[in-house]
């Protein structure tokens, strides 16, 4: 808990999708991709996140309909795919929302999401990230990829903002209309 006041300040998460939003599995048949498997309590984490004040992007190397249509789904607007150079988007997602490094966390589970993390103040990784990633991160998450583990991270962040126990409040007596 001594590092959470890096996350006070965050602003915004990017997040990769495969091993991060899914458990990394890629399913593809002759026609292309499948389905991806996502965890209704990372949408539930975003929906809280979004109607919080924090934007949400994803930013991955892949390009697929599916992460589309759950970008969509959840109300995700900053969808980044084909994306080569996490590090330069990272840096240009930063400089079109006019946000600095240290409002910025990053959560990613392989070798090519270390680039991404120079470019934010914070780096998550799932529990089941790679070695190299897990060593890099400035919070590594009990949760796996596709298990919880972008939910467990935006908690943190709006712990660390103070703000956690009044989005429990606000569902004590109704919803509020959350994308899961």
């Amino acid at each position: 808990m001594a590092m959470d006041h890096k996350l006070s300040a965050v602003k915004l998460l990017a997040l990769d999708v495969d091993g991060v939003l899914t458990d990394g599995s890629i399913n593809i048949s002759n026609e292309g991709e499948l389905f991806k498997v996502f965890n209704a309590k990372d949408g539930m984490g975003i929906s809280c996140a979004l109607r919080s004040g924090i934007q949400i992007a994803i930013v991955t190397g892949r390009r697929s309909t599916i992460i589309h249509n759950r970008a969509q789904e959840l109300g995700i607007q900053l969808l980044r795919e084909g994306v080569k150079d996490k590090f330069g988007e990272m840096q240009q997602l930063c400089q079109e929302l006019g946000l600095n490094k240290n409002q910025v966390a990053y959560m990613g589970d392989d070798l090519n999401d270390l680039p991404a993390f120079r470019a934010a103040g914070a780096a998550f990784a799932p529990s089941d990230a790679v070695g190299e990633v897990k060593a890099a991160a400035d919070f590594v998450t009990a949760a796996a990829g596709g298990h919880g583990a972008v939910r467990e991270a935006i908690e943190r962040i709006l712990r660390a903002q103070g703000v956690w126990e009044d989005i429990v409040a606000s569902y004590l007596y109704c919803g509020q209309g959350d994308r899961q």
